[in-house]
């Protein structure tokens, strides 16, 4: 009896214990007034949220929510679908025509006359695209000004001088634990707002179907669901801080994870778009890789990525960088992963200086590199390529990248599929016709000319987006 009696007396101890313990923490360290925010946009570095006002943070909400509603649109595309046999990996002639496909995401207008960026993903192969006004439900029809696979952004124009657009801010400056709204149409609900936190940076998860990918994603726990796609991820004043693209999930429903490109990305994306046709992507000339744990021990290093090899294209890289080599920073931002390497030249365009920080046999070294093109060379290029409406696709010659990745001599790649041939044959966007009929071609208007009017068997040899070999049958009528 005297032994339960002292356990109750003990246990009564340890709870007033507690309680007053805990009383004490909160009173001191939570219950004082504010707790510091760090905002992107530089002229406010900082906003105060009290902790103890709910009201406060609502008000972050609702002030995000009513400045970013209005630039995030409902997009519809519609697209025809084909469906084709297959036989020991030669493809035969079309079965035949499945019909109209439907598809939606959202998009974010980025300026008054009618400019609007969304996920390469949400308008691919569409041949009619639709854009809803959130604020005054308004249907405009839009067209595609350009597309870049390797970020998966979009861009497209609707004919309108007064629509309201989003304001960036620098998502180089987001923090993690930053609070963020995704905005966006999910199950064709219009400006639907969900709210959570910055993650992490520059992930990369590794869903960009491109050669060249550029993938050093924001991640939140703001629920994005189908739908979201090319939608805002913005801060706590509505500013743009990355447009939705991705979520982390086994059954396509949200369960935790959602991945935006960020701002900074998008924004030299639109320009380029806007200037030149395609993005002008700045190369070093040099093939990186992580570093992992016996690396890092080995080379004495603890961020970085490893120059596995010097590919050739850049002869000015070629002349200081080394295989072996750690690069730790770019223009004196830090490199931890390959995705923060790929983001960072993502932002530099051919003729750009980069200065390198370069670990080589434990020794620092500092270098600069004139960052080239895709074929060698310091120009911005604009886009060269014919379309063929009978075929229903783009085409462009292999830039010298291209042919050195894919490891063949000459080639000629398929962009912009909407409806006609290409897409009957069911050939994905980014595929190469290396020959067809044991035949290559030196120009696009003779490969164009030969697919419009041959009749009979054909057979096409060439690499698809993935950089496999692809073999196809048909017989054109």
């Amino acid at each position: 009896m005297y032994m339960k009696i002292r356990h109750i007396l003990v246990l009564v101890f340890f709870t007033l214990l507690a309680s007053i313990t805990g009383a004490y923490v909160f009173k001191t360290f939570f219950n004082n007034g504010s707790v510091v925010y760090v905002q992107a946009d530089k002229t406010t570095p900082y906003s105060n949220v009290n902790s103890t006002d709910v009201s406060n943070l609502e008000t972050g909400f609702i002030t995000a929510s009513q400045n970013s509603t209005a630039s995030v649109v409902f997009i519809k595309t519609e697209s025809q679908r084909y469906q084709r046999t297959s036989f020991w990996g030669f493809d035969f002639d079309p079965f035949g025509r499945i019909g109209k496909v439907a598809s939606t995401g959202s998009g974010v207008i980025v300026s008054k006359d009618g400019y609007i960026i969304t996920n390469e993903h949400v308008i691919k192969s569409a041949d009619k695209i639709e854009v809803v006004l959130s604020d005054s439900k308004k249907t405009l029809q839009a067209t595609l000004v350009g597309s870049d696979p390797s970020s998966d952004l979009a861009l497209l124009k609707v004919e309108s001088s007064a629509l309201t657009p989003i304001i960036f801010t620098n998502s180089d400056e987001v923090q993690i634990g930053q609070w963020v709204l995704a905005v966006g149409n999910p199950f064709n609900l219009n400006s639907t707002v969900t709210a959570g936190i910055v993650s992490a940076k520059g992930r990369n998860i590794n869903i960009v179907n491109n050669q060249f990918p550029i993938e050093s994603f924001i991640q939140t726990d703001a629920a994005i669901n189908p739908g979201n796609s090319g939608g805002a991820l913005v801060d706590l004043k509505g500013n743009l801080v990355g447009v939705n693209t991705a979520i982390a999930s086994k059954t396509g429903s949200y369960v935790g994870y959602g991945f935006a490109i960020p701002s900074n990305i998008v924004a030299k994306t639109i320009e380029d778009l806007k200037d030149y046709g395609e993005v002008q992507r700045g190369f070093l000339g040099v093939d990186v890789v992580d570093i992992d744990g016996d690396i890092s021990e080995k080379l004495g290093v603890t961020k970085g990525v490893l120059v596995k090899r010097v590919n050739g294209l850049n002869d000015e890289a070629g002349k200081k960088i080394e295989a072996g080599d750690v690069i730790t920073e770019i223009d004196g931002k830090s490199i931890d992963s390959k995705s923060t390497f790929d983001e960072r030249l993502a932002y530099l365009r051919p003729g750009d200086i980069a200065k390198l920080s370069i670990v080589r046999s434990k020794n620092n070294k500092d270098y600069t590199v004139t960052l080239v093109n895709k074929e060698g060379t310091t120009k911005l290029l604009k886009k060269e390529s014919q379309v063929s409406e009978l075929l229903g696709a783009e085409f462009e010659k292999l830039s010298k990248l291209e042919r050195q990745t894919y490891r063949i001599d000459a080639g000629i790649k398929v962009t912009n599929i909407t409806n006609g041939k290409i897409r009957q044959m069911s050939i994905g966007e980014g595929f190469i016709f290396v020959k067809v009929n044991n035949v290559s071609f030196e120009s696009v208007a003779e490969l164009i000319h030969y697919l419009e009017t041959y009749r009979g068997q054909i057979r096409i040899e060439g690499v698809n987006s993935g950089g496999s070999s692809q073999y196809l049958s048909f017989t054109f009528r």
